[in-house]
């Protein structure tokens, strides 16, 4: 199969520059392409995982990607799709979090013999002389233009910073010297970056009077057009100590019914064949589907045996079974008991099942939190250190289980 009219069958591909040139680039023959990652956590998220999905998939077509880890436009900050300047970063964060991003990427990228390239736009913006980037990028970016992109928009109703307001600059100025240096043909990335992308493009036409090409993929986003990735705790991360391989399978096995196939087609290296099999798949039965798919992405994530793990955990609990060793846990010590009795209220704050006493507090009152097959009705609850001999699983909601043990 054509690897482009794949990525059509797999509703990845948002929008193109020249969608035949594309075409034409990517079933042709090995052609190099980028996609940007501003390293402004100490972990890639899911949303990165699915930009990276896209570049596993094209190596193994044949292509070459470059992944440019932005140390440059990272102190900068992209304001596309935010309301508030993004936090400034220190150079050594930056550093940190690139090496922290290497190490997860290559789970995913192979750069062994030159397949592939990890690159820092630092390298070339760090020491830009701003009267000689002004004078020789400046004149081919028209003010008028930039402030109607899609990505200043939402920042113009807050305030755009002179600052943000450069990273268009910077992001297009990438992409040419990427063109120069590498031949690099082809820019990818998210489709909130439209506007970045097609700055590039204009600017190695304008200056080379070659064609480079940009190519956006969908953004991760639920049925009701709510971004994934996130929970009541927050993003969902890729690093096992920030979001744990139990964790981050159960995200995956409760996605909605409406999201589910098409996360298999965009994430997974599952064939169209197959995923079309459990597309057949009806009401209940969509939780094998559903299961499958959290296993298929922790696999890749954290590895066979951590999946096979978290599966076993997780039909544990939804079978009756006894309590998983792999699910998130809780240990309590000495300081947590008054009298040898700990409350339900400082457990679920402690474990931050709630952010607060009276969140939980309500959340019990409202019949949300259960232990065992029990509902937890009072918010007095208490729990002798005898019972946790072994452990006590405490689940809050429907999906949300969480262990506690003594240390």
């Amino acid at each position: 199969m054509s690897i482009y009219k794949e990525l059509k069958d797999r509703d990845l591909i948002a929008q193109c520059t020249n969608e035949e040139e594309a075409q034409r680039l990517l079933d042709g023959g090995p052609v190099t392409f980028y996609i940007g990652f501003d390293p402004t956590a100490d972990s890639l998220h899911v949303g990165h995982f699915l930009q990276m999905m896209i570049m596993s998939r094209l190596q193994k077509a044949g292509h070459r990607p470059i992944a440019i880890f932005g140390g440059g436009t990272a102190m900068i900050g992209d304001p596309s799709g935010k309301t508030d300047m993004r936090k400034m970063l220190s150079k050594e964060q930056i550093i940190s979090n690139i090496e922290r991003f290497k190490v997860q990427m290559s789970r995913f990228i192979d750069t062994s013999d030159g397949k592939a390239l990890f690159i820092n736009n630092a390298d070339w913006l760090w020491n830009l002389n701003y009267i000689d980037f002004l004078r020789d990028i400046g004149p081919h970016f028209s003010v008028n233009r930039m402030l109607a992109a899609e990505c200043y928009k939402q920042r113009m109703e807050t305030g755009l910073t002179f600052l943000e307001f450069n990273y268009m600059l910077m992001q297009a100025y990438d992409f040419y010297r990427l063109n120069e240096d590498y031949d690099c043909k082809m820019q990818l990335g998210g489709d909130d970056q439209w506007s970045n992308i097609i700055a590039g493009v204009e600017l190695i036409r304008r200056k080379t009077g070659r064609e480079a090409i940009g190519l956006t993929f969908r953004l991760l986003l639920t049925s009701d057009g709510k971004k994934m990735g996130k929970t009541e705790k927050g993003a969902i991360w890729l690093d096992p100590e920030k979001t744990p391989p139990y964790d981050f399978f159960q995200y995956w096995r409760n996605v909605a019914d409406a999201d589910v196939i098409k996360c298999m087609k965009m994430l997974t290296f599952m064939s169209l064949d197959e995923i079309a099999e459990y597309e057949k798949l009806e009401g209940a039965e969509l939780n094998k589907a559903k299961e499958k798919l959290a296993y298929e992405l922790t696999s890749l994530v954290h590895g066979k045996d951590e999946a096979d793990r978290a599966l076993e955990a997780a039909r544990s609990l939804f079978g009756g079974g006894g309590a998983a060793e792999d699910m998130p846990t809780t240990e309590l010590s000495e300081e947590d008991f008054t009298d040898g009795k700990i409350g339900i209220i400082d457990m679920l704050v402690k474990a931050k099942l709630a952010s607060s006493r009276r969140e939980a507090r309500t959340l019990i009152v409202q019949g949300g939190v259960f232990c065992g097959d029990g509902k937890i009705s009072d918010p007095n609850t208490l729990f002798d250190k005898d019972n946790f001999a072994e452990s006590i699983i405490i689940r809050k909601g429907k999906k949300v289980y969480h262990r506690f043990k003594l240390k």
